[in-house]
């Protein structure tokens, strides 16, 4: 306890520096715009400002990255209950409840259990990080190389599984990205390969063109592609922002189950936000002595899904700070920003540079309860910037997309690459792939190679030192079990069901 005391003591001091508090509340602000205004998102956000990140401190870098992502699961909850109309995937279900209050003259107290319910959730999972990192990190230490490659690929299967949509094609997506990850020179003998005779790929593909090409260009298609939505606006008025006892008798066991939900479920690769605030207002519809008014303005529905989002936003870090496995697309941006800098995620990240990982920890609490103080107030104005025409946007976008991929390594080479993974981003996600598992598997890619040499070079090539050593043969049997288990008709279908219920 005193150990863990000291670290906060440590990452207070280093979160509270005024450089750092100025990365935290331009995070902050930034991700609740990116929340409130619909098709752009945290992830293309964060893939567009990669390139910004290179010349700032690592620390300061992170802890503005991770500020647009949990800020933007309160953008997108005002949109949500004002609009109807949710920022984020992680609001969607948001609109049920939440718009239904505001119809009936309730905004405020909508919007205030969704900021306090996010505040709670938010401060929980920075907490449970802080505690549950560095045992975490301490038993990851004794992993030899299998047990890393097989954890590695079992994260990758998680992720495939566990995201919505074709588990046939999230199995294709991965190891299109693996293949992606691996083009380039190899290490170990210097031979080019894959690179189709470009001189230009001697050193891989950018992870900078990637992402931006897949989650900014790709998007930006795909928004124009369908117009511009008409935005209803049924309660753009808030009279106040109070809840009554009664209210918060209901809502205060909502949030506390919707962040235990919302935090366990965020540790899984392909968790997260989204998943958890689903399964959230699942819970709560199914223990209520009323369910009938789910879907009519239970507050419940506001309370619960908005506190698991943001629950399950945070402690998706703990398996990428302490193990270097991303659980969703967000994360594995960050590894690569981190990468970048020249750190490597993993089980050394909290001896090594104690300053990033302590001073993100309280750079979390610090960040929501930033958002809860000055997002309330500015309600009214993050509803009049949906007024912004988005043909005044994407050009800028667009514009900044390619500014950002040549300033990495002033190479036009990055730009048209940029442009290469936007359109085929497009056409990806018509089609229903989703881009998210491509970016893990080109992430992991490498370092599961890396591991599986490691591992192969000291049984002197004998592969059954995979199942000889305990941790990696369950590792590899979860993984088995859950690719086996996703491709029986039977879960397949209830799997189906849980995600269009």
């Amino acid at each position: 306890m005193g150990e863990l005391i000291g670290n906060l003591g440590h990452g207070f001091a280093v979160a509270f520096s005024l450089e750092n508090l100025a990365f935290c509340l331009a995070g902050a602000l930034m991700g609740t715009l990116v929340g409130v205004l619909p098709g752009l998102g945290p992830v293309a956000t964060i893939a567009i400002l990669l390139p910004v990140t290179f010349s700032l401190d690592p620390t300061g870098a992170l802890i503005m990255l991770a500020g647009i992502y949990y800020g933007a699961q309160y953008g997108g909850s005002i949109t949500a209950i004002l609009l109807n109309l949710p920022g984020e995937a992680s609001s969607v279900v948001t609109t049920l409840d939440g718009h239904a209050l505001a119809r009936k003259g309730r905004a405020g107290e909508a919007l205030m259990v969704a900021a306090v319910g996010s505040f709670v959730a938010g401060s929980f999972a920075a907490l449970l990080i802080a505690v549950a990192a560095p045992p975490l990190s301490q038993v990851a230490q004794a992993f030899q190389p299998a047990d890393y490659f097989s954890l590695m690929l079992l994260g990758l299967v998680l992720a495939t599984v566990l995201a919505h949509g074709s588990v046939l094609k999230g199995v294709a997506m991965t190891l299109i990205g693996v293949f992606l990850g691996l083009v380039g020179m190899d290490v170990t003998s210097g031979a080019l390969r894959y690179t189709l005779g470009i001189p230009d790929l001697a050193d891989g593909v950018g992870f900078v063109p990637l992402a931006m090409g897949l989650f900014g260009i790709a998007e930006i298609a795909r928004n124009l592609e369908r117009g511009g939505a008409k935005r209803e606006r049924l309660a753009a008025g808030v009279s106040r922002l109070s809840m009554g006892w009664r209210a918060w008798r209901r809502a205060i066991p909502a949030i506390l189950r919707g962040t235990g939900v919302g935090s366990l479920l965020g540790v899984l690769p392909g968790g997260g936000a989204v998943m958890g605030a689903f399964a959230a207002y699942l819970l709560e519809k199914r223990i209520a002595r009323d369910p009938a008014r789910f879907g009519n303005g239970a507050i419940e529905g506001v309370a619960a899904p908005e506190s698991a989002n943001n629950a399950g936003a945070q402690t998706a870090f703990i398996p990428m700070l302490t193990l270097g496995i991303p659980g969703n697309a967000v994360t594995a941006l960050m590894i690569g920003a981190l990468t970048i800098h020249g750190i490597t995620p993993g089980p050394r990240v909290m001896t090594e540079n104690a300053d990033l990982f302590w001073g993100l920890v309280v750079s979390m609490w610090l960040g929501n309860l930033m958002l809860l103080v000055i997002n309330l107030p500015m309600v009214r104005l993050w509803v009049r910037l949906l007024d912004v025409p988005y043909r005044f946007l994407f050009p800028a976008i667009v514009l900044f997309c390619c500014i950002g991929a040549y300033s990495v390594d002033n190479a036009a080479f990055d730009v048209a690459l940029t442009a290469f993974f936007g359109v085929a981003g497009y056409f990806l996600m018509r089609y229903g792939f989703e881009p998210a598992p491509l970016v893990l598997g080109f992430v992991l890619g490498p370092a599961m190679e890396e591991y599986l040499r490691r591992a192969l070079l000291l049984s002197r090539g004998d592969a059954i030192v995979f199942v000889e050593q305990p941790l990696s043969l369950i590792f590899l049997f979860v993984a088995a079990s859950m690719l086996a288990l996703a491709l029986v008709p039977r879960f397949a279908g209830l799997r189906q069901g849980s995600a269009e219920e």
